[in-house]
């Protein structure tokens, strides 16, 4: 039976690094679905267009060229900005919704993360996680992530972006973040990188052991 592992949470929250060790751990194919709204964001201002043309977003998320997922100018900080905001596009969410169903069809099953996984995209999904923190926390982590990167931010601009994103995410009309009613919420606030990893993976077996 093919492993599904639905994982959502806020910005910063650490899904993306449990999702991916998960993935290794599994051996399955993960996606980072966020990057799909980065790119359509990136798409738009390539092309000189607004974030609020939401008939060229809707076109442009139409259009994903997978091999775009590969540019590291979607790992910027601007541009989880404005995937935010292009994210609370109905018309985008439905025209990425099928690309990342087919991406979970996979025989042996696969990891996603990002904010509707569990609720909208994969609500079947055998596994579901909800990944949390702290916002100052959070803001903390990519604080640091930046700062390795080069980026100049400061700790007040960056925990104001994350607390805007949580409510720009938690309140758009389309597929707003929030915990599926089955998924199992960790907090990782104090736990460091293995810490989490380890109670993650303990919560895979217990669901998978209930499964069967």
């Amino acid at each position: 039976m093919p492993l599904v592992i639905a994982i959502d949470g806020p910005a910063a929250s650490g899904k993306g690094t449990l999702a991916k060790r998960l993935a290794d751990h599994y051996g399955l194919p993960h996606l980072d679905t966020g990057l799909l709204y980065r790119a359509v964001a990136l798409a738009l201002l390539d092309a000189g267009l607004s974030l609020d043309d939401h008939a060229a977003a809707a076109r442009a998320a139409e259009a994903l060229d997978p091999e775009k997922l590969d540019d590291p100018r979607l790992r910027e900080r601007v541009m989880g900005e404005a995937a935010s905001k292009v994210s609370a596009v109905p018309e985008v969410r439905a025209g990425l919704l099928q690309w990342q169903r087919r991406f979970a069809a996979d025989p042996q099953g696969a990891v996603l993360d990002g904010r509707d996984i569990g609720t909208v995209v994969c609500p079947e999904a055998e596994v579901k996680l909800y990944i949390t923190a702290s916002s100052e926390e959070r803001a903390r982590r990519r604080h640091r992530e930046l700062a390795g990167r080069g980026e100049t931010a400061s700790f007040a601009t960056i925990l104001a972006d994350i607390e805007a994103r949580d409510a720009r995410d938690a309140g758009r009309a389309a597929a707003p973040l929030r915990m599926a009613g089955d998924a199992v919420r960790l907090d990782t606030t104090q736990l460091d990188a293995d810490a989490a990893f380890d109670e993650a993976r303990t919560i895979v077996e217990r669901a998978r052991g209930s499964a069967r």
